[in-house]
């Protein structure tokens, strides 16, 4: 593994029963890109995501974040050190504006705590007043401004995946992973939505490990891309690379190079 490694898997298995879902995988997130991670359905994709996640244990192997083993930590404590995940289905407070969704995301803030609110109204109102700011300063980012009011169960479903991201911004997180970001989400949203990870990973500095099946949304993204197949890691390059490699496309697509062309 390079010494630049922000994610470092480690021969890392998981087994369901008798079932080998993932099987001996070993792969990198380099600090600063935007990797992708690509496969035909049941190659093990989902299930290694969702370990780096925090969301499995593995049954064997180790998961490193930022030199640490973070091998079977729960995603609150990832999400104390930095690696936070946006869903495939958006998950947002319905009943609440977009911008008290994002105002909701900092940890440990005094309002919380009836203490504080009795005896440090103060310090309650400063806090807030930041976090109202940075909130309103994200929603700017990323060009919500006209929906910030609404109320965010009536955003359509790439406003949410917008506001998702948004969420990851208010805690300046390290790395994001970002789950089948393009579903249920139009070409025009689609777009600013691309627009908005490029702008935070080459504006901001933010990692990203993607998992997705549109290609194009890949190709445009992602560099490198980790190709899985059978629950195992088989290769790794640019979009370009694999798609004139057949041996790829032909584990992949079980079919022609023109599959992903």
């Amino acid at each position: 593994m390079s010494f630049d490694a922000v994610i470092e898997v480690r021969n890392v298995s998981k087994h369901f029963g008798g079932l080998s879902a993932v099987n001996n995988c070993s792969l990198e997130v380099e600090r600063g890109s935007i990797t992708g991670l690509i496969g035909p359905n049941g190659a093990g994709k989902s299930t290694l995501f969702n370990m780096v996640a925090g969301n499995f244990a593995p049954t064997s192997g180790q998961i490193i974040f930022n030199g640490q083993d973070i091998t079977g930590m729960r995603p609150h404590a990832l999400f104390k050190l930095g690696m936070l995940r946006t869903f495939q289905i958006a998950h947002e407070f319905s009943n609440m504006t977009a911008l008290e969704n994002l105002m909701m995301v900092p940890p440990e803030q005094p309002g919380e705590h009836l203490n504080a609110l009795w005896f440090q109204p103060a310090r309650v109102t400063k806090r807030e007043t930041e976090v109202r700011q940075k909130a309103l300063e994200v929603i700017d980012f990323l060009k919500l401004g006209h929906v910030r009011n609404e109320l965010a169960g009536n955003l359509s479903g790439g406003q949410k995946k917008l506001l998702e991201l948004g969420r990851t911004m208010m805690v300046d997180a390290q790395v994001v992973l970002l789950d089948e970001v393009a579903a249920g989400v139009n070409k025009t949203l689609l777009n600013d939505l691309a627009g908005n990870i490029e702008r935070m990973n080459k504006e901001l500095g933010y990692t990203f490990f993607v998992i997705e099946h549109d290609m194009d949304l890949i190709a445009r993204l992602c560099d490198p891309v980790i190709v899985m197949a059978q629950g195992e890691v088989i290769a790794k390059g640019t979009m370009e690379e694999l798609r004139a490699n057949p041996a790829i496309v032909e584990a992949y697509f079980g079919g022609p190079v023109e599959a992903i062309q």
